[in-house]
This record gives C-alpha cells, structure tokens and sequence, in this order.
C-alpha cells in the first residue's frame, strides 16, 4: 500500500466520527440555482434603489402598504392611487415634461393598452419574472399566462373573473332553474319584465355585450333581438334599477354595480353563477393586469414587485384584500385556495369560458349602434 493511500485512509477515518454524529460532511458548497442568485441580487439591487413607484387603483394599495412592504422593508412604497382614465392623463403629461416617475401602472385591461401600449412606452414583462412558480404556468388558467396585447408580452394579466352576462334577477319574481340558457330571457313571459342601465354607456355592461356579440351561439343577433323584442326599459341610476328589480317591479335588471353589497344588505337580488347557463360564462380582466413603463427609475424594485404579487403569495394577499373590501375578482392562479373568492366570481372547472380580448373593446362601437338600431325599432 502505497503512503498516498495510507494518507487517504486516515482522512477519511478523522471525519468519519463527524458524521456519524449527525453533522452533514460537506466536501464541496452546492452551487446556487441560476434563478436564486438572480432573486438574491434583484432584491439587493432593489433594497439600494429603495423605492418603488406604483400607479394603481385604490384596490391594491393596502397589500403593498401593507403585505409587501412588511417583507421587504428597505424598499419604500410610494402609490399614486385613481382611475384609469386619470392615472393615464397624469403619466402622459409627466412623460411629456420629461418626468420618468412611475416604475409599473397596476389597474383595468383597458388603459394599458389603449394609451400606454400604444405610445409605446412599455417594456415586455416576461424578462422580469425570475420566481419558479411564478414562471411555472402549469399553475395558471388555461396552463399559459395571458397578456392583453397584441403582441403577448407588455401587459400581463393576473385577474381572470369570471361573468354571466352582467344579469341580476328579482328572487321574487324568478326561479333561476327556469332559466337555463341567455335566449331564454327571450321568452314572451320576460317581456317588459326587464330593465338596463344606459347601454351606450361604458361601464360592466360593455364586457357583457362584447361577450353576447362574440359568442358562437348568441352573436350580433341575440343582441338585436335582446334589445329589439324585450321591451326593455333604460335607467339611468344604479340605485334605481337596483330599486325596482329588488321591488319586484322588474324581474332582471342589466348591468346594475354593487349587486354584491345589495345582496349583502338582504336586497331580494341574485345573479346567475358562472356556468349555470348553457353558453358558459365570460372571463376578463376588470381590474388586475400590471405594466412596466420603459425609462423606470426602479428597476429592480419593480422586479421584485412584479415577482411578489404574481407569486402564491402574493396573489393570496390580494384575493384576501379585495375578499375584505366586498371586491368580485378572481385570480389567474389556480394552486390557490379560492375559498375567499366570491361564488358569483369564481371559475368553476368544466365551465364554458370566453376569454374577453381587450383588443375587442375596438368593436364596441359596431356593437352598440346593433343596439341603437334594435332599440329605435323595439316592438315594431
């Protein structure tokens, strides 16, 4: 036997006691994934920027008050809170003044992509995602993330909730089992017995006539005959529609807001829960897509951001935020529990889905002069 191996042999024996005590021997460190050393260094590149610029709707405000900034501390949360149409304005005249202040906008499927997208000022959003969950769509609907643009990279969608045509029903006046497809609303007995908000107006009615229009078995003629033979009465109040059809005076009303917080407060009200009617249901954004503007003076806080809100996690935190403030939404993820989500807001498995692409909202003008016309002509 040769000294060398000798030498082998009484090394071996010196760190043999180690380990049979329980202490793991290590002969050499385990190289990091490739994707823990990019969090790793993400999250410190961010903790020296220090802040993170977030244009949004009020709805997201308290998880990353609250939730994100208690995980990362170092990072300092500054939210620029209102509507879409308001946010927009104000970014554009920034950027127009030579101002780069907001690092992502989080909000609607519309503005991003009728404003933002097309003056393009937004960077793709997949080069940020770095979290293996996040980036495993095998937990997402549909087993794919789904982007609102054209294009599939700048405007990611997280929110995926689903719609039966924005009806509300009297429970005085309707059994719901009676009801099995939207033609039958169509039915003589229904006649003058339905109320709409403004159909010209934009508002949760519009995502319910791009779904009539576009569905294969309904499209642009249900919508005539819908508004033509009906007799359907217009209200231009909310909380008048949401009177009458609770009264008893109409036995749907379409398009009403707050149907939740109605039903809440006893109101004799219901809708009908996604998959009840035989044509499915629709499935859109309302208010949960997020952007990452070019030019962000944030960088790597937004990439944490992004990684955070779209992670279990995060979309958690969110689910249980909007479950507190009465909020109807439901997330793209599907690894997580729903038990928070609403019924009237929850996609059921083995449901008919029309996925609404926010390219066509271009169409609703063709759609609502359909309307328009149906409406002129009703009862001749």
């Amino acid at each position: 036997m040769t000294a060398a191996i000798v030498v082998g042999f009484a090394l071996v024996a010196l760190f043999l006691p180690m380990a049979s005590s329980g202490e793991k021997l290590v002969l050499a460190a385990e190289p990091k994934a490739a994707w823990q050393a990019d969090w790793e260094k993400t999250i410190k590149a961010a903790e020296e920027e220090r802040e993170l610029v977030i244009y949004m709707t009020q709805a997201f405000e308290s998880i990353f008050r609250e939730a994100f900034q208690k995980k990362f501390s170092k990072i300092k949360v500054t939210a620029v809170t209102g509507r879409g149409p308001e946010l927009s304005q104000r970014i554009m005249s920034e950027r127009r003044g030579g101002k780069y202040m907001a690092d992502l906008y989080i909000s609607g499927n519309i503005t991003p992509l009728t404003v933002f997208y097309r003056a393009k000022i937004l960077e793709p959003v997949k080069p940020l995602l770095v979290l293996p969950e996040v980036l495993d769509t095998s937990g997402w609907f549909e087993g794919k993330h789904h982007y609102d643009d054209p294009e599939n990279r700048y405007i990611f969608v997280f929110e995926g909730t689903p719609r039966s045509g924005e009806i509300t029903y009297s429970t005085k006046l309707v059994n719901p089992s009676e009801i099995k497809s939207y033609w039958d609303l169509l039915n003589p007995k229904w006649k003058g017995k339905i109320a709409s908000v403004d159909p010209l107006v934009a508002g949760p009615i519009s995502a319910a006539q791009i779904f009539f229009y576009k569905h294969h078995e309904l499209g642009p003629e249900y919508l005539r005959r819908l508004y033509a033979e009906t007799d359907m009465t217009i209200v231009r109040s909310n909380e008048q529609l949401l009177d009458w059809v609770s009264a008893g005076k109409y036995a749907f009303g379409i398009g009403a807001r707050q149907v939740d917080t109605a039903m809440s407060q006893g109101l004799p009200l219901n809708q009908f829960l996604p998959g009840s009617l035989k044509e499915g249901s629709s499935v859109t954004a309302y208010n949960g897509t997020l952007s990452l503007f070019n030019r962000a003076p944030h960088p790597s806080a937004a990439k944490v951001a992004v990684n955070w809100l779209l992670s279990r996690e995060g979309q958690m935190a969110w689910l249980d935020s909007n479950h507190k403030s009465g909020g109807l939404n439901d997330s793209l993820r599907e690894d997580i529990s729903k038990e928070k989500v609403s019924e009237q807001a929850r996609r059921v498995k083995g449901t008919k889905f029309l996925w609404l692409n926010a390219e066509w909202n271009e169409e609703l003008d063709k759609i609502r002069d359909i309307i328009k016309k149906a409406l002129a002509n009703k009862g001749k």
